[in-house]
C-alpha cells in the first residue's frame, strides 16, 4: 500500500524528488551546501538591523516599510491595550470576538482609504480567502494577474467560481479574457497593487476602463501599497482613482506594524463579505493588542506622511545606484527592489555570501518565481540611514563582482 508520508521523506533528502515538485534543491543538500536560506532564527530584532547566527545585519528582507514596528507609540498602545483586554478575544468576529477597538479601526480605515465601510480580518492571507470566496459563486468568474500573491490565487481556488488568468500586468490580454467571458456572468478582476516580488505598479489606469467596459468589479490588495503609494493611502490614491476601485484589501504585516488584513468597499459588498466570509466567520477574531498598534501605526501615518517620501527617496537611490553597479532589478517602481539572477543555487550562494558580509536580503526561487527567474529580493524603510545605504551599496559591489553577477 502507498504511503502518504513517502513523498515527505523524498523531499528532505532526495533532489531528484524536490525538483519534480519544482524546487531545485532538497533542503538537506542546501543545508549541506550551507546556502539553506529559510527559517532564519533572528535572536534581536530591532528595524532596521537584526542578529542572526551570531551575525549583526543590515535587514533588507523586512516589510516593514515605514520602520514603525520600533516607533513608540505603537508598541506602548499594544502594551496597553494588552494590559486592558489581554492577549486573544478567545472568539470569532462573528459571535463574542468583535470589540469596539475593532470598530474604531474599520471606521478609521474607510476613512483613510476613501470607501465606505471596512472589515477587519485576523490576517491578510484569511482576508482575500474570506473576500473571494464570499463574492466568487458558482456562476461567477474571477480573473486574476499572473503574478498575483499566493493569497489571492488560494481565495480563487477556494471560491465555486470559475478562476481565468491575464498575462502579468498586461491590460490588453486582460480585456482579451473578459471578452471571452460569457456577458451574463458575475465578473470580478483582482490584481496587486504593487507585485511583491518585481515590485512593479499595476497598470490601473488602463486595467480600470477594461474592467467597466466588460462590466466587471475590480479589487486591488494593496499589502505592499499601504503607506509606500498615494501618500500611504494606496495605489488608487495613487492614481487618483479611488472611485474606479471597487474593493481595496490591505494588511497590516507590513507598514501598520502588526498583523492582520481588512478589506473596503460599499456598505452592501461589505455587509455580504461580513456575513459569509468562512475565514473570518469561522477564525478567533485580530487580537487587541494588535488592533491597537495598527491604529497608532495609522496615527503615525497621517501625522508624519514625511515617512512615506522618505522611504521612497530611499527606493529611489538603491534602483539607480544597483543598476549603475550593473544588477538587474527588472522593472522595479517601489521599495521592493529585485536583483534577477536565474539559477537557484547560485542565487542561494548570493544569499549566504552577502548574509556572511553582513546583509539580510530574501531569497525567492521556484515554484515561488518561474524557473530560471531566482532573484534576491530586497526591501526598504523609512529608518535605514543613508550610512546604512553606502555600506550596503558597497557590500553589493563586491560580492556581485566576486561571484560574477557583475563586472
Amino acid at each position: 500500500m502507498a504511503d502518504l508520508f513517502e513523498k515527505c521523506r523524498g523531499f528532505l533528502s532526495d533532489p531528484a524528488v524536490a525538483e519534480s515538485m519544482g524546487y531545485p534543491a532538497s533542503p538537506s543538500r542546501a543545508k549541506a551546501l550551507g546556502v539553506y536560506p529559510f527559517f532564519i532564527p533572528l535572536d534581536e530584532t530591532e528595524g532596521t538591523e537584526v542578529v542572526a547566527q551570531g551575525r549583526r545585519l543590515v535587514m533588507l528582507g523586512s516589510n516593514n516599510y515605514l520602520g514603525l514596528t520600533t516607533h513608540p507609540q505603537v508598541r506602548e498602545a499594544a502594551v496597553r491595550a494588552i494590559r486592558e483586554f489581554g492577549p486573544s478575544c478567545t472568539g470569532s468576529r462573528f459571535l463574542n470576538g468583535t470589540l469596539a477597538l475593532h470598530g474604531e479601526l474599520e471606521r478609521r480605515l474607510a476613512s483613510f482609504v476613501g470607501k465606505e465601510k471596512a472589515l477587519v480580518f485576523s490576517t491578510g492571507y484569511q482576508a482575500n480567502l474570506g473576500v473571494l470566496s464570499a463574492l466568487v459563486g458558482r456562476s461567477d468568474i474571477v480573473v486574476c494577474d499572473k503574478e498575483d500573491h499566493a493569497s489571492i490565487i488560494d481565495g480563487c481556488r477556494l471560491a465555486l467560481g470559475r478562476m481565468a488568468r491575464f498575462r502579468h500586468n498586461h491590460p490588453e490580454d486582460l480585456d482579451r479574457v473578459l471578452g471571452a467571458c460569457p456577458a451574463d456572468a458575475g465578473k470580478l478582476v483582482v490584481v496587486d497593487g504593487v507585485f511583491s516580488m518585481g515590485g512593479e505598479i499595476v497598470r490601473l489606469p488602463e486595467i480600470a476602463p477594461i474592467c467597466r467596459r466588460h462590466g466587471a468589479r475590480l479589487l486591488v490588495d494593496d499589502a505592499h501599497a499601504m503607506g509606500i503609494l498615494g501618500r500611504g493611502r494606496g495605489t488608487a490614491a495613487h492614481f487618483g482613482m479611488t472611485d474606479d476601485v471597487d474593493l481595496i484589501l490591505g494588511t497590516f504585516s507590513k507598514s501598520f506594524a502588526s498583523i492582520g488584513g481588512f478589506v473596503a468597499g460599499d456598505e452592501a459588498a461589505i455587509h455580504w463579505i461580513q456575513h459569509l466570509a468562512r475565514s473570518l466567520i469561522f477564525s478567533a477574531s485580530l487580537p487587541a493588542p494588535n488592533v491597537a498598534a495598527a491604529l497608532a501605526a495609522l496615527d503615525v501615518l497621517e501625522r508624519e506622511p514625511e515617512r512615506v517620501d522618505r522611504v521612497n527617496a530611499i527606493a529611489d537611490r538603491m534602483r539607480r545606484e544597483l543598476r549603475q553597479l550593473g544588477f538587474n532589478i527588472g522593472e522595479s517602481e517601489t521599495p521592493i527592489i529585485p536583483i534577477f539572477i536565474g539559477d537557484s543555487l547560485k542565487t542561494m550562494h548570493a544569499w549566504r555570501a552577502l548574509f556572511d558580509a553582513g546583509v539580510y536580503v530574501n531569497v525567492a526561487i521556484p515554484p515561488a518565481v518561474p524557473p530560471g527567474k531566482a532573484l534576491l529580493r530586497t526591501s526598504y524603510m523609512a529608518t535605514h540611514t543613508d550610512a546604512q545605504m553606502d555600506r550596503v551599496l558597497g557590500l553589493f559591489a563586491s560580492v556581485g563582482r566576486s561571484l560574477g553577477l557583475i563586472r
